[in-house]
This record gives structure tokens, C-alpha cells and sequence, in this order.
């Protein structure tokens, strides 16, 4: 039989009508002078209830809980359905509750609450305002109130779905570890942490966004992250105003140091391995709640054209692999513009069988080679993507079938010239090795003005495209880290994992960027074959 009695109130609010919400200054002043009056609510259990139904009037799933202790105090507990675990609720809540010596005075009632040795709940908050009891209300904790006393209690039992940790969608996984980020930010920490065992790591949370207060932690090694560069990220990071964070691309753009450069300026990934090896390079990670992209930040153009499986494999095939990473990524810049350059302005450097072949090939085409090729590529950029935009079921065969059909009948229709399609079709290829989509884009955006150059000036067009290019790249800086280091400038320390990935055994110091000690081992050498050759 219960000790005391339960007075349970219902609120019942109609679902709010879609409404066109317009945000004016008056409005917002308005929100900031409730949140500076909230404070003088004062104790009164029935005002700050009160005040909870005007700020959430228009929700009807804010349930308000009010019971009776057997002492006598007034209590209500305020939460929103379906953001709490209800079971947690009613067996470590309401039933202390009810488990309360109806002799205790209120004074020691809260004495007990606030020194939490009545409720058997891990994590408590005291909330000293308003404005904390219903930001702790918005992120699905409940917050249990005394009358009398101004302080409220947060209750940390929050229970939202998730899905289940899987394979890297978007990153694709040989030899490495196949767990990947989800939508939860302490899950995301603590798959860091789980191969991170030491006490530098660090972090540092904090949220954005007026309407959403999106938490975001700023993730590094402490010792191993130069301190002016978390310093830098902090200053970022708090100059941002935003109303809303629904990813890690709205931080991006805010805290990028050239925002009208196509080339991104950091890393995004979803694979925990991945940034726990940015972190012991001395980078820092941003963690958004509510996506499981992760940022990574400074970075070089080197670093885009990495691979997390070049470290999985042997050094020697991943050394490879990279050679051909580079030798592709010019395919897919210089290809179509060395094809209109040649075609165009100078024919004479062909082998004469191949001039031919070519001549034939372009003599029904009714227009000149750069357009022809602005044509193609343009095509293959939209069936690339049609098919990441409609369902992965057929997205695959529809960007392989359109593209086998309208091909072919171009070409017999002679629109465009075989040797064309060849060249696109090639140039598509190569881009598709580039490990950064971001990076990818980027180049595949270059390519059109340096096409354009090479259909006016020919080759020399593109070595003016290429110089302007490299130029950029040059001026381009990712937290006050070069782009293009460790080439330009030229650190031949780190040029050992950069175009080949040296051994392990032979990458002995940290990266300059790095705040560690640059004489300390990252790693220890083939010590074992040094004693064997000293026995022989």
C-alpha cells in the first residue's frame, strides 16, 4: 500500500498547428529578459511550475509529475516523454520517494536530496535557476523540485534510441578495426577513449546554437597537441552565433581559415582509429552530438590523400598504392585538358597511326574538342549524382547503365568521338581513387577552368592553370598549418609518410606541427635485429 498520496496532474495542450515561425529582435530580447527574471521566481514551487507551463505552453509530451511526500513536501518531478528511461523513473524516483521517514523535516529532506543519498541515480545536477532546469528538461533529463527550496535537482537517467555501433559506411575497411561513430556523443567519446588509455586526454564540452544547444566536445593529448593551437580552436569556436548545429559542416565553415577556397582545410571521418592516429599526431577532433562525422583538424593536402588502410597493410604495397594514388590524381586534373590541348593546338606531338585514329574518330563531331568535352563531363557529374541521390538499390545500376547507353549512342549518333568517351570515362575513374570526398570535389572543380585554359591557349594554359593552382595551395593555411607541408616548407623529417609510407620502425620522431618532443621515438626500432647482428 502506498505511504503517500500521489496528486497527478495531466496537462493536456492541443498539438500545436504548423506555424511559420519568423524570429525578430523583439522576440529575442523578449527570451533573454525571461531568462534573466527566472532567477527571482524564488522557491515557490507552484511559480516555477508555473513558469515551466508558459515556456513549454504548446508541448504537450512535458509531463508534470507532482506528489506528497509521507513528510508532507510538495514535490514534482518534470520531464519529457519518450527522452527518459520510465523504469529508472518509477523504481529509483518515485518508489525513494515513497521509502521517506514521514517524521524527517523538510530541512533534512533536502539536505538528503541535494547530498544525493536518497535517490540511487549515478549522476545528479543541482540546477540553481530556471534556465538550467529547463535546459536540463530539454536534454531529456528530469528535474525534481522541493517546495521551499530554490534549488532543483537534475536526474541524469535520459533514454533516447540509437542505433547499434556497425562497419564505416562511407570508409571502406580491409584490415582495420570495423567499428564506426554513431549519433551519440558519449559513444563517440568513449570508443576514443577505449584505445586511448592515458591521462592526456582531454575533453573540453560545449555547446552552439540558440535553438538546438548542440553539444560539441573539442577532443586532444595534452602535451601532444601544441597548446596555441587549442587556444586558436577555443578562440574559433567561441566567436561562433548560430541559431542551430545539425552537423559538423556548421562548425567547419565558421572556423575554416579560408572559406572561399574549394579545398577543404580539415578532415572529416567516422572511424574511431582514424582519430585517435590524428590525435597522437598532436591534431584535435570536434565531436557533434547528433551526427557521426567527426573533424579533424589542422590537415595537408598530404594527409586527404591518405588512406587508414595504408597503415594496416605492408609498407611496401601501401607505399605503392599511394605512388599510384598521386600518379591518378593527376589523370583526373590534366587528362581531358591534355586531350584538348593536343587536339586543338598541337597535333604535331601525336604519333602519326595515333593522329589517324583520332582524326577519324573526330571527323563526324560537330563540335570542337572543348566543348565536346565540357559536354561529357558534365554528364558524367550528373549520372554520378543521380546515383548517390536516388535508392542505393538501383542507384548503382542506373549510373552504370546510363552511362554504357548514353555513351554508346553518342558516339553512334556522332555527338562526341569515342576517343572522348575514353578520356571521361578514364578521368571518372581516377577521381574515384582519391580518398577524400571533400579533396575530390575539390579537384574535380579545378578541372573545368583548366580545360577552359587549355581549349584558349593550349598547353601553355595549363601551366598557367597548374602555377595558379600550386600558387593557392601555397597560401592556403589549415589552423596556421601550410598545406602543402611537409614539401613547402620542405621538412625532410616528415617527408617519410607522405608520397611512401616509411616503416613503422623507421618513423621514430612526432610530426613538426606536433607539440610533443620532436627528439622522442614514436616508435622503437628493430632492436632485436641489431643484438642478432651483434651476436653473428
Amino acid at each position: 500500500m502506498s505511504r503517500f498520496k500521489w496528486l497527478r496532474k495531466s496537462m493536456k495542450f492541443p498539438i500545436p498547428h504548423n506555424k511559420t515561425l519568423v524570429r525578430t529582435q523583439q522576440s529575442n530580447e523578449l527570451s533573454d529578459e525571461q531568462s534573466k527574471a527566472q532567477v527571482e521566481i524564488g522557491s515557490d514551487i507552484g511559480s516555477r511550475i508555473a513558469y515551466l507551463r508558459r515556456r513549454f505552453s504548446e508541448s504537450s509530451d512535458v509531463v508534470y509529475h507532482t506528489l506528497i511526500t509521507p513528510s508532507g513536501l510538495s514535490c514534482a518531478l518534470i520531464y519529457i516523454k519518450g527522452m527518459i528511461d520510465q523504469l529508472t523513473v518509477e523504481q529509483s524516483v518515485l518508489k525513494s520517494l515513497a521509502d521517506i521517514d514521514p517524521g524527517m523535516k523538510d530541512e533534512e529532506l533536502y539536505a538528503m536530496l541535494f547530498a544525493s543519498k536518497q535517490l540511487p541515480i549515478a549522476k545528479q545536477t543541482i540546477c540553481d535557476s530556471m534556465t538550467d532546469a529547463e535546459r536540463s528538461i530539454l536534454d531529456g533529463n528530469p528535474v525534481l523540485m522541493a517546495d521551499g527550496e530554490p534549488r532543483m535537482l537534475s536526474l541524469s537517467i535520459s533514454s533516447t534510441k540509437q542505433r547499434s555501433i556497425d562497419e564505416p559506411p562511407n570508409e571502406s575497411v580491409i584490415r582495420g578495426p570495423r567499428e564506426a561513430f554513431i549519433e551519440d556523443l558519449e559513444t563517440n567519446i568513449t570508443l576514443i577513449r577505449k584505445r586511448l588509455k592515458t591521462h592526456r586526454f582531454t575533453v573540453e564540452t560545449m555547446h552552439f546554437g540558440k535553438e538546438t544547444h548542440t553539444a560539441v566536445a573539442l577532443v586532444y593529448l595534452s602535451g601532444v597537441c601544441k597548446q596555441e593551437l587549442v587556444d586558436e580552436a577555443k578562440k574559433r569556436l567561441s566567436s561562433i552565433e548560430i541559431d542551430g548545429v545539425l552537423g559538423s559542416s556548421y562548425l567547419e565553415e565558421y572556423i575554416e581559415d579560408n572559406p572561399y577556397s574549394p579545398f577543404p582545410q580539415m578532415q572529416y571521418t567516422e572511424r574511431p582509429d582514424v582519430t585517435c592516429a590524428a590525435l597522437l599526431e598532436g591534431r584535435f577532433a570536434l565531436i557533434v552530438d547528433g551526427t557521426p562525422i567527426i573533424i579533424l583538424a589542422p590537415v595537408t593536402v598530404f594527409m586527404l590523400m591518405q588512406s587508414a588502410e595504408d597503415y594496416y597493410q605492408r609498407y611496401i604495397a601501401a607505399s605503392w598504392i599511394r605512388l599510384l594514388r598521386y600518379f591518378f590524381l593527376l589523370i583526373s586534373i590534366l587528362l581531358p585538358s591534355f586531350y584538348i590541348a593536343i587536339t586543338t593546338f598541337h597535333p604535331d606531338i601525336i604519333p602519326e597511326r595515333l593522329l589517324v585514329t583520332v582524326a577519324a574518330a573526330r571527323e563526324s563531331v560537330p563540335f570542337p574538342a572543348l566543348l565536346e568535352a565540357f559536354i561529357m563531363e558534365l554528364s558524367f557529374e550528373a549520372l554520378r549524382e543521380a546515383s548517390l541521390r536516388i535508392p542505393k538499390v538501383i542507384g548503382q545500376a542506373v549510373s552504370i547503365i546510363g552511362a554504357l547507353i548514353i555513351g554508346t549512342a553518342a558516339v553512334q549518333a556522332g555527338i562526341v568521338s569515342a576517343s572522348m568517351v575514353i578520356i571521361v570515362s578514364m578521368t571518372g575513374i581516377a577521381s574515384f581513387i582519391i580518398p577524400h570526398y571533400d579533396l575530390g570535389l575539390a579537384f574535380r572543380l579545378i578541372r573545368f577552368p583548366i580545360m577552359l585554359l587549355a581549349g584558349l591557349f593550349g598547353l601553355f594554359g595549363i601551366a598557367c592553370g597548374m602555377i595558379l593552382l600550386y600558387f593557392h595551395l601555397i597560401e592556403l593555411r589549415s589552423f596556421g598549418l601550410p598545406y602543402l607541408e611537409p614539401l613547402t616548407p620542405r621538412n625532410k623529417g616528415d617527408l617519410k609518410d607522405v608520397f611512401v609510407r616509411a616503416p613503422w620502425w623507421a618513423m621514430k620522431s612526432n610530426p613538426s606541427y606536433s607539440g610533443a618532443n620532436k627528439n622522442g621515438q614514436r616508435s622503437g626500432g628493430r632492436n632485436w635485429a641489431t643484438d642478432n647482428e651483434e651476436e653473428e
